[in-house]
């Protein structure tokens, strides 16, 4: 595998980490006002949006690396 892609996967990863973490927070935390749940709500979906946009950026990342092997080998 490329650096770039290991460093994707390790972005990932710490992301995927991070959303875990901060629901095990939340769940030994205990329940709180509505106003906080909404909020840890809407932190929660900012996150998972990022890593939705984070996968897509990876994924282009490793088609523009993988047609530059291409059009290496060609050469």
């Amino acid at each position: 595998m490329s650096i770039f892609v290991e460093g994707a996967l390790v972005l990932i990863l710490a992301g995927v980490a991070a959303v875990v973490i901060a629901l095990g927070v939340k769940l030994f935390k205990g329940t709180g006002d509505r106003d906080t749940k909404a909020e840890d709500a809407r932190v929660i979906q900012e996150i998972y949006q990022g890593l939705t946009r984070l996968e897509k950026r990876i994924e282009t990342l490793e088609t523009i690396l993988f047609d530059r092997k291409r059009e290496d080998r060609r050469e």
